[in-house]
């Protein structure tokens, strides 16, 4: 099992930045790829932002050259760099893990959320 705790959400002005943090605690070492994904109200659930083990990252095309995904292995937790916010931003922001075990002749892979931080744009 892994447990993840988001932290950082804020209400921030139009063009301002903001840093979310996802601390990652279990089975850390199943995890392959943590990413971020937010929500808005009446919206469904989009993917923002996604991070390999290895430091491979994929952007969701609204964000791309505003927000930067990073992790620090040692602390197994991911960030969540965002600049230049816009009120399109404005959503509850979950952090997610991937985990994979080994199966009889394969893999499985299980998903893990956070409880969501509340990411606010407004002037």
């Amino acid at each position: 099992q892994v447990q993840l705790v988001e932290s950082g959400g804020d209400l921030v002005q139009p063009g301002g930045s903001l840093r979310l943090s996802c601390a990652a605690s279990g089975s850390t070492l199943s995890i392959v790829v943590m990413g971020w994904y937010r929500q808005a109200p009446g919206e469904q659930r989009e993917l923002v932002a996604t991070i390999t083990r290895g430091g491979s990252t994929n952007y969701a095309d609204s964000v791309k050259g505003r927000f930067t995904i990073s992790r620090d292995i040692a602390k197994n937790t991911v960030y969540l760099e965002m600049n230049i916010l816009k009120p399109e931003d404005t959503a509850v922001y979950y952090c997610n893990a991937q985990g994979q075990e080994k199966i009889l002749w394969g893999t499985r892979s299980r998903d893990y959320w956070g409880q969501g931080t509340q990411v606010t744009v407004s002037s």
